[in-house]
C-alpha cells in the first residue's frame, strides 16, 4: 500500500521541484454554507448542491469575483456543480462582464466540443483562426481527467464535493508546466481546500472529521488565501493567525462514574478565583442578583457557584453562612458591594475544593471548601 500524500501520486514529474509551478489557493469570498447539505455514497446529495448554490445573487457575486481576480490570467477553467448552474455561470460572465466563456457537458456536441477545447488550449485549427483564443471555459464532470491544457493558469471550484481525488483532478488540471505560465490561481468557492486540505498534502481518509474537530486548511482572514493549519502566520500577506484550540487527551484516566446516579467526588487545588455579578438569563431588571464566583482549578477548568446575595428566605440564609465563613463583617444586601468587598481582598479564599459529580445530571457542585485565614481588615478600612 502507498503511505505517501495522495496527492503526491497525482503530481507531474517536476511540479514539485520547480518553483514557476506554485500554486495560490484562495477562499471565495462569496460561498454559500454547505453546513446542512447531505451525504450520500460518499459524496454531496447533487440535487441539495443545485438548490443551494444556483442562487442568482451568488452566482453574480462569484462571477464578479472571479473576473476581478483572474486579470492577469490567461485560461480559467471552471467545474460547475449542475448543467443549470453551468448555464448560469456562463450568462452571467457574458450579460455582466462581457467575457465569452464556453460551456462543455456531457451532451455537447463532439464537434462543438472539440472547438472549443482548441480554441481553450490555444491550438484551433486553420479554420478556426478566425477566432480568438477562449480565456474562459466551463465544465461539468466533463474535464476532471484526459484533458491536457498545460497553459491553464487559474482553476475555479464553484462546486464542493467530498472526494478528495475528484479535488485533485479538477485543480491539478492547472498543475502542468508551461513556459508562460508562472503559477496557478485555484479559487475555492466550495470550500473544499478546507475541507481536505492543501492539494500537496491531501491523504484519503478513512472516516469523517469529527464534529467540531479542526479542518486541516484554514483560511487567511485578510488576503483570503487557503493555507496548512500549521501555519502561525499566512505566508502570502504575513496576517497572523489565532492560536488554535485543540481537544487532546487527559493525561490521566477519567475518575467519572460510568453508571447513571454514581457519585464521584474529587478533591482540586484552587488555581484562581474570579468574582462577579449574575443575574438569571432573561430575568427581569429588578430580579435579584448573586455573586457568581468562579475557581480554576485546571488548565482551562473552571467550577462555580452562585452566592444569593439579593434573595430571601433559605437562598439568603445560605448566603448569610457562606459569607460568615469568609469575613468578619456581616453579608451586605446589595450585589455590587458584594463584589467591591471580594475584589478589596477581604474574604477567606478556599486553598482546595471537593466538586461531586453525579453521572446524568448536567452540572456538578461544590461539597467542601478548605478555607484560608479570614482576612483581619475591618470593612471600614477597605479602599472603596
Amino acid at each position: 500500500m502507498n503511505d505517501r500524500p495522495f496527492a503526491a501520486r497525482f503530481l507531474p514529474a517536476g511540479v514539485v521541484q520547480r518553483t514557476s509551478s506554485r500554486r495560490i489557493s484562495k477562499a471565495g469570498v462569496h460561498r454559500a454554507d454547505f453546513g446542512g447539505l447531505h451525504i450520500r455514497a460518499g459524496e454531496f446529495v447533487s440535487g441539495e448542491v443545485e438548490s443551494l448554490i444556483n442562487d442568482d445573487a451568488l452566482v453574480s457575486a462569484a462571477c464578479a469575483e472571479i473576473v476581478e481576480l483572474t486579470q492577469d490570467r490567461r485560461a480559467v477553467l471552471i467545474f460547475a456543480s449542475s448543467v443549470a448552474h453551468g448555464r448560469r455561470v456562463v450568462e452571467v460572465l457574458q450579460q455582466n462582464h462581457g467575457i465569452e466563456c464556453g460551456f462543455v457537458t456531457g451532451e455537447t456536441p463532439a464537434a462543438d466540443r472539440d472547438e472549443l477545447l482548441a480554441r481553450f488550449r490555444g491550438d484551433a485549427p486553420t479554420s478556426l483562426l478566425g477566432e480568438e483564443p477562449l480565456r474562459f471555459l466551463c465544465n461539468v464532470s466533463v474535464l476532471t481527467t484526459g484533458f491536457d491544457a498545460p497553459r491553464v493558469d487559474c482553476v475555479v471550484m464553484l462546486r464542493p464535493t467530498m472526494s478528495p481525488g475528484l479535488l485533485y483532478q479538477c485543480v491539478g488540471r492547472g498543475f502542468r508546466l508551461h513556459p508562460d505560465k508562472q503559477d496557478c490561481l485555484v479559487l475555492d468557492f466550495g470550500g473544499n481546500i478546507e475541507r481536505h486540505g492543501p492539494i500537496d498534502q491531501i491523504k484519503p481518509k478513512e472516516k469523517q472529521l469529527r464534529s467540531g474537530s479542526e479542518p486541516p486548511a484554514k483560511e487567511c482572514e485578510k488576503c483570503h488565501a487557503l493555507v496548512a493549519c500549521g501555519y502561525a502566520n499566512c505566508p502570502e500577506c504575513g496576517h497572523p493567525f489565532p492560536p488554535s484550540q485543540r481537544e487532546a487527551h487527559d493525561a490521566e484516566a477519567s475518575e467519572a462514574g460510568v453508571l447513571s446516579g454514581e457519585v464521584t467526588d474529587i478533591e482540586y487545588n484552587v488555581q484562581d478565583i474570579i468574582y462577579r455579578i449574575h443575574r438569571k438569563r432573561d430575568a427581569d431588571e429588578d430580579a435579584p442578583r448573586c455573586l457568581r464566583v468562579d475557581y480554576m482549578i485546571g488548565l482551562d477548568h473552571w467550577q462555580s457557584e452562585f452566592i444569593c446575595i439579593e434573595h430571601t428566605g433559605y437562598a439568603k440564609a445560605k448566603a448569610n453562612v457562606w459569607w460568615s465563613q469568609r469575613c468578619l463583617d456581616p453579608c451586605p444586601n446589595n450585589a455590587e458591594e458584594a463584589l467591591d468587598i471580594a475584589n478589596a481582598g477581604l474574604l477567606a479564599s478556599p486553598e482546595r475544593i471537593t466538586v461531586q459529580s453525579i453521572t446524568g445530571q448536567k452540572y456538578d457542585r461544590i461539597t467542601k471548601q478548605t478555607l484560608g485565614e479570614i482576612p483581619n481588615a475591618a470593612l471600614e478600612e477597605a479602599p472603596f
